[in-house]
Protein backbone atom coordinates (compact mmCIF):
# COMPACT_ATOMS: atom_id res chain seq x y z
CA UNK A 1 0.00 0.00 0.00
CA UNK A 2 1.10 3.09 -0.96
CA UNK A 3 1.94 5.61 2.25
CA UNK A 4 1.81 9.37 1.94
CA UNK A 5 3.00 11.37 4.67
CA UNK A 6 1.21 15.23 4.50
CA UNK A 7 3.53 17.45 6.34
CA UNK A 8 2.32 20.85 7.68
CA UNK A 9 4.43 23.96 8.74
CA UNK A 10 4.02 27.68 10.96
CA UNK A 11 0.60 29.01 11.45
CA UNK A 12 -0.71 26.08 9.27
CA UNK A 13 -3.04 25.14 12.61
CA UNK A 14 -4.50 28.55 12.61
CA UNK A 15 -6.31 27.90 8.83
CA UNK A 16 -9.69 28.72 9.72
CA UNK A 17 -8.81 31.80 11.71
CA UNK A 18 -5.93 33.20 10.05
CA UNK A 19 -6.69 35.67 6.80
CA UNK A 20 -9.64 33.80 5.40
CA UNK A 21 -9.82 36.09 2.64
CA UNK A 22 -6.40 34.88 1.52
CA UNK A 23 -6.24 31.88 3.29
CA UNK A 24 -10.15 30.69 3.03
CA UNK A 25 -12.68 29.37 5.93
CA UNK A 26 -11.81 26.04 6.18
CA UNK A 27 -9.40 24.49 9.07
CA UNK A 28 -6.78 22.28 8.63
CA UNK A 29 -8.27 19.55 10.81
CA UNK A 30 -11.42 19.99 7.95
CA UNK A 31 -8.45 19.78 5.00
CA UNK A 32 -7.62 16.30 7.12
CA UNK A 33 -10.57 14.46 6.82
CA UNK A 34 -11.31 15.22 3.86
CA UNK A 35 -7.77 13.91 2.81
CA UNK A 36 -7.94 10.91 4.75
CA UNK A 37 -11.83 10.37 2.58
CA UNK A 38 -9.62 10.22 -0.48
CA UNK A 39 -6.87 8.25 0.39
CA UNK A 40 -9.38 5.56 1.37
CA UNK A 41 -11.06 5.82 -1.99
CA UNK A 42 -7.13 5.85 -3.68
CA UNK A 43 -6.13 2.73 -1.48
CA UNK A 44 -3.54 4.89 0.11
CA UNK A 45 -2.51 5.33 3.60
CA UNK A 46 -2.28 9.22 4.43
CA UNK A 47 -0.04 10.00 7.77
CA UNK A 48 -0.33 13.91 8.59
CA UNK A 49 1.16 16.47 10.86
CA UNK A 50 1.17 19.82 11.42
CA UNK A 51 4.54 21.83 13.58
CA UNK A 52 5.28 25.20 14.17
CA UNK A 53 8.76 24.46 14.90
CA UNK A 54 11.56 24.08 12.24
CA UNK A 55 13.23 20.84 13.48
CA UNK A 56 10.20 18.68 14.53
CA UNK A 57 9.14 19.39 10.39
CA UNK A 58 12.66 17.73 9.74
CA UNK A 59 12.61 15.26 12.09
CA UNK A 60 8.58 14.08 10.65
CA UNK A 61 10.62 14.51 7.18
CA UNK A 62 13.93 12.22 8.18
CA UNK A 63 11.38 9.46 10.04
CA UNK A 64 9.52 9.05 7.13
CA UNK A 65 11.88 8.81 4.76
CA UNK A 66 13.60 5.94 6.79
CA UNK A 67 10.11 4.34 7.18
CA UNK A 68 9.00 3.76 3.75
CA UNK A 69 6.97 6.28 3.09
CA UNK A 70 6.13 6.72 -0.38
CA UNK A 71 5.55 10.30 -0.76
CA UNK A 72 5.21 13.58 0.71
CA UNK A 73 2.61 16.12 0.24
CA UNK A 74 4.58 19.02 2.21
CA UNK A 75 3.06 22.95 2.60
CA UNK A 76 6.40 24.44 4.39
CA UNK A 77 4.29 28.18 5.05
CA UNK A 78 6.53 30.34 5.74
CA UNK A 79 9.60 28.41 5.68
CA UNK A 80 8.66 28.05 1.98
CA UNK A 81 11.48 31.32 2.00
CA UNK A 82 13.47 30.47 4.39
CA UNK A 83 14.87 27.11 5.28
CA UNK A 84 17.87 25.47 3.65
CA UNK A 85 17.46 23.00 6.25
CA UNK A 86 13.86 21.93 5.44
CA UNK A 87 15.06 21.72 1.71
CA UNK A 88 17.87 19.59 2.71
CA UNK A 89 15.95 17.33 4.50
CA UNK A 90 13.66 17.12 1.93
CA UNK A 91 16.38 15.79 -0.91
CA UNK A 92 18.54 13.47 1.59
CA UNK A 93 14.77 11.94 2.61
CA UNK A 94 14.49 10.62 -1.01
CA UNK A 95 10.46 10.85 -0.53
CA UNK A 96 8.35 12.11 -3.64
CA UNK A 97 7.75 15.49 -2.86
CA UNK A 98 4.97 17.89 -3.94
CA UNK A 99 4.91 21.15 -2.33
CA UNK A 100 1.34 23.01 -1.62
CA UNK A 101 0.49 26.16 -1.07
CA UNK A 102 -3.45 27.04 -0.28
CA UNK A 103 -2.72 30.98 -1.88
CA UNK A 104 -0.73 31.81 -4.78
CA UNK A 105 2.60 32.74 -3.36
CA UNK A 106 3.41 34.38 -6.75
CA UNK A 107 0.76 36.88 -6.75
CA UNK A 108 1.84 37.93 -2.89
CA UNK A 109 4.13 39.87 -1.39
CA UNK A 110 7.49 40.31 -3.64
CA UNK A 111 9.70 37.65 -0.70
CA UNK A 112 6.97 35.02 -0.77
CA UNK A 113 7.89 34.80 -4.68
CA UNK A 114 10.88 32.65 -3.74
CA UNK A 115 10.71 28.74 -2.80
CA UNK A 116 13.59 27.54 -1.82
CA UNK A 117 11.08 23.91 -2.41
CA UNK A 118 10.08 24.18 -5.43
CA UNK A 119 13.02 23.19 -7.07
CA UNK A 120 13.74 20.13 -5.25
CA UNK A 121 9.94 19.40 -5.42
CA UNK A 122 8.25 16.52 -8.12
CA UNK A 123 5.37 18.87 -8.63
CA UNK A 124 4.40 22.37 -6.93
CA UNK A 125 0.72 23.21 -6.58
CA UNK A 126 -0.32 27.06 -5.29
CA UNK A 127 -3.39 29.16 -5.48
CA UNK A 128 -5.83 26.04 -5.46
CA UNK A 129 -6.57 26.59 -1.68
CA UNK A 130 -7.50 23.00 -0.10
CA UNK A 131 -8.23 21.39 -3.80
CA UNK A 132 -4.37 21.77 -4.12
CA UNK A 133 -4.04 18.98 -1.49
CA UNK A 134 -6.10 16.61 -2.99
CA UNK A 135 -4.43 17.11 -6.33
CA UNK A 136 -0.90 16.52 -4.47
CA UNK A 137 -2.73 13.16 -3.30
CA UNK A 138 -4.43 12.00 -6.78
CA UNK A 139 -0.60 12.45 -8.28
CA UNK A 140 1.01 10.52 -5.51
CA UNK A 141 -0.72 7.68 -5.04
CA UNK A 142 -0.12 7.45 -8.80
CA UNK A 143 3.28 8.51 -8.93
CA UNK A 144 4.99 7.74 -5.69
Amino acid sequence: MVKIGLLNGPNLDRLGKREPEIYGSITLDEIVKKLNLVASELGCELVSSQSNHEGILIDKIHEWGDTGFSGLILNPGGLTHTSVALRDAVVTSGLKTVEVHLSNIHAREDFRHKSLISGIAAAVVAGMNHHGYVSALRYLSEEA
